[in-house]
């Protein structure tokens, strides 16, 4: 996690909301991200999918069965979603997202009858850094 909270930094350092993402297979980052929506013009550009396209070039698959996702804020039911379509093994997140989370708020995405895959959850890891990085990003800008 604390890689993910790297890359949560520097997503804010360029004014992008800070969150960080890292895939890791057998102990070993094999992508690491975080969010590039405002610099790529694109609302999809969320740390864990941009994580997630690169694991898979790298990897040469586009199922990711025995790689975890460490991310700092709970996934938002796109990301969710790519997640499960991934079929990542186990994912890790830091801050809970009463807002705009899907995994354990909101719509629930990995508990809905229709998801074909359910990696196990386990979340708040480092919960009040990665909470803080989102925090102070914020109250700077209001």
């Amino acid at each position: 996690m604390s890689i993910a909270i790297e890359e949560a930094r520097a997503a804010g350092a360029r004014g992008e909301v800070p969150v960080g993402c890292v895939v890791v297979r057998d102990g070993t980052i094999v992508a690491r991200a975080g969010n590039r929506t405002i610099a790529d013009h694109d609302p999809t550009a969320h740390a864990e999918l941009i994580a997630i396209r690169a694991a898979a070039s790298t990897l040469g698959s586009e199922r990711l069965t025995d790689c975890d996702l460490y991310v700092t804020l709970e996934p938002c039911a796109m990301c969710a979603a790519a997640m499960s379509f991934a079929r990542i093994r186990r994912l890790y997140f830091g801050a809970a997202d009463a807002k705009g989370g899907a995994v354990e708020h909101g719509v629930c995405f990995f508990a809905a009858p229709t998801c074909h895959h359910r990696p196990e959850v386990y979340g708040g890891i480092n919960e009040s850094e990665c909470g803080e990085l989102l925090k102070s990003f914020f109250q700077a800008r209001r």
